[in-house]
């Protein structure tokens, strides 16, 4: 999927490459007449590097040992959660029943006039 997604943007670019006036900036910078040659001049010599004293590192540090996991003292105990309470239950009455929407008659559409 990623390289279609590169295909569209390199496709993407080239047609906007493509348009009229790109063409017609590249036809006009190849007409013009060459660029005058510019003088060169000598570069001064870069100057030596100095060499750096090497510095002495101090040895790592040893890392303690850690303590094994029989040394930990034991957890405490989590207290009980409290009872709830009985709630009584609730009675609902009965529902009333829905009532009925009467039908409404659809009447016909008159017949269409013939045409000979």
């Amino acid at each position: 999927m990623a390289s279609f997604n590169c295909f569209l943007v390199a496709f993407c670019m080239a047609l906007s490459f493509s348009s009229v006036n790109v063409s017609l900036a590249a036809r006009h910078l190849q007409q013009l007449p060459p660029l005058p040659t510019l003088p060169t001049t000598t570069m001064p010599p870069l100057p030596s590097m100095p060499t750096l004293p090497t510095a002495t590192l101090p040895p790592m540090p040893t890392i303690p040992a850690l303590p094994k996991a029989g040394a930990l003292p034991p957890l405490p105990s989590l207290p009980s959660l409290p009872t709830l309470p009985n709630v009584p239950s609730a009675t609902l009455p009965p529902l009333p029943s829905m009532p009925t929407i009467p039908s409404i008659p659809f009447l016909s559409p008159p017949p269409a006039p013939s045409t000979p």
